[in-house]
């Protein structure tokens, strides 16, 4: 059992790092692309794809991320409302739901990956599935976190994330 989680911990540390590292990158294009355009009248060719290409995987990723640390949208005031037992088969019946969505993503964007096979994309003549890759890629992750949050396991790896609106604006008042 030990070794899986060690298994499970490095993909999705790897995960992780990949989704950094192409947040990293888009802005370093972004950056370099606005300097050549504005310093020297040029732009190279395949920024703007490159950048689209980066800014679809990060945000994908980072969809999945935000699942794993519980950080989906929730109406907290009307909930705090109900009992206890009815908050956790709600907690339950959203971990299912995200699941569904995760199996979504991993059959139909499966399907599109492979149509998209044929075509290219223009600047860097990359195959055009490498934009839609990452939506089976989300899938498995937005599934192995929410089997693992309906089981009861926590995945939450980052501390700190909780945002408490107090005041005016999140501030003391």
């Amino acid at each position: 059992m030990e070794t899986l989680k060690k298994i499970a911990l490095a993909i999705d540390t790897l995960f992780e790092s990949f989704a950094l590292l192409g947040l990293t990158s888009m802005i370093l294009i972004v950056i370099t692309q606005v300097m050549t355009r504005k310093l020297f009248n040029f732009v190279f060719f395949w920024s703007e794809e490159m950048t689209l290409l980066l800014l679809v995987w990060f945000a994908f990723m980072g969809m999945a991320i935000g699942f794993r640390e519980d950080l989906h949208l929730g109406v907290d005031s009307f909930t705090a409302f109900l009992p206890d037992m009815l908050n956790r088969v709600l907690d339950k019946i959203i971990g299912i739901s995200i699941f569904g969505f995760g199996v979504y993503l991993i059959i139909y964007g499966w399907e599109f990956t492979v149509m998209m096979n044929e075509s290219t994309l223009a600047a860097t003549k990359l195959p055009n599935s490498i934009l839609y890759l990452v939506l089976p890629v989300s899938g498995v992750m937005t599934c192995a976190y929410s089997a693992l949050q309906v089981a009861g396991f926590n995945t939450k790896r980052h501390k700190g994330n909780e945002v408490e609106m107090g005041g005016v604006m999140g501030g003391e008042e």
